[in-house]
């Protein structure tokens, strides 16, 4: 696999599958220096199919796990989005720049040394951030104004001021002592590794400068790795070399075979409590029908469940429980919710019955919308 040279984002040369994939969900391990728009398109010529989404938008710069969509997976990713995130994340403090990190240009070099009280006040800094916070997202960010992605305004050199947004920290600690190390410029200043564990629509970078303010030095971030999503992990993803790597292999198989995703009935069982349905109820969910209130309190949760959020317009947070219907194959008939009495579908996923099957679509926002870097 290989990137040819010129200016600008580059289009991944992977092969195309021999077959097309099965719907499922890919986890991959994106390298720096691909947006995620670039691993979709590779992962649409690799699983050959033009049904492909992601799970929350990682930078150019950052690295580590994202989740793709492939065919009927794709239904499920706005679901996914809403999932915590981990990350591990070099800040280096004394310099800021243009977009809070690495790529962009320094704007102020105040500089920063490993002296006095320096560790303390950052632990305090770390402390001050974690919990449940209003943060104003990165102007660089992917959030729309007035129809237009910020980021695109700040490029054509307008003021960008977002509103702040409610998050939640639930880790933010060092990994590593502070480092005293030079800028290319010639500025003393100082990098620290940190972990980060947070609710999705936290932008990592927001952090850097929020603590660069907090100490009076700057900061930005010159390294990003997300480790985690819900309850999937990075350990778990394919590079984008291992899965071009399966695809080849598969291509010369007999018969061939292609990309091998998590299926969707796997996917689910890690995600949503699961249901037991019977043949008839999984058949009446099936075609969107309603289910006594009762058979949701079957559902047995997983250890790391996602709770899908809906974010409203005054900025907070709706969780609502979301269960997953399955038949007695194993295989997964629908995502489920409960309300007034009943159990009801808000996803079918089980592949159309004929005339009359509900084909129910997804009530959150669209995949790829919340940036999380």
């Amino acid at each position: 696999m290989s990137r040819p040279g010129g200016t600008g984002r580059h289009r991944l040369e992977v092969p195309r599958g021999a077959v097309t994939a099965p719907d499922g969900l890919l986890l991959i391990d994106k390298p720096s220096g691909l947006t995620s728009h670039d691993v979709v398109a590779a992962a649409r010529r690799l699983g050959a199919t033009r049904k492909v989404g992601h799970a929350g938008t990682l930078d150019p710069m950052a690295t580590g796990l994202l989740l793709i969509g492939l065919g009927r997976a794709t239904r499920l990713l706005t679901y996914l989005v809403g999932a915590d995130k981990t990350y591990t994340a070099t800040l280096r403090l004394g310099q800021e720049t243009t977009t809070e990190d690495a790529e962009g240009t320094v704007t102020t070099s105040h500089g920063c040394a490993p002296t006095g009280d320096l560790p303390g006040r950052l632990d305090a800094a770390l402390a001050a951030l974690t919990g449940e916070l209003m943060q104003v997202p990165s102007a660089v960010s992917a959030i729309k104004v007035d129809g237009v992605r910020a980021y695109a305004r700040v490029r054509e050199g307008q003021d960008v001021a977002l509103a702040a947004r409610p998050v939640t920290i639930h880790v933010l600690t060092r990994l590593s002592e502070v480092r005293a190390t030079t800028a290319t410029d010639g500025t003393a200043v100082v990098d620290v590794d940190l972990r980060v564990s947070c609710s999705s629509g936290t932008y990592v970078r927001a952090l850097a400068r929020d603590l660069g303010q907090a100490l009076g030095c700057g900061a930005h971030l010159t390294a990003l790795r997300r480790t985690s999503v819900g309850p999937f992990d990075v350990e778990q993803a394919l590079t984008l070399e291992a899965a071009a790597a399966q695809v080849e292999a598969g291509a010369a198989s007999v018969p061939p075979s292609g990309l091998t995703p998590l299926s969707l009935a796997e996917v689910a069982r890690r995600c949503f409590p699961a249901v037991a349905l019977d043949e008839a109820q999984a058949r009446a969910i099936a075609y969107g029908q309603l289910l006594p209130a009762e058979v949701a309190e079957r559902a047995v949760a997983p250890e790391r469940a996602v709770v899908p959020k809906k974010r409203r317009a005054d900025g907070a947070v709706n969780s609502r429980p979301v269960l997953a219907g399955f038949a007695p194959d194993g295989e997964v008939v629908a995502l489920l919710t409960t309300g007034k009495g009943r159990t009801r579908p808000v996803l079918v996923l089980a592949p159309a019955a004929g005339p009359g099957r509900a084909d129910t679509q997804p009530t959150a926002g669209e995949p790829g919308d919340q940036g999380d870097s």
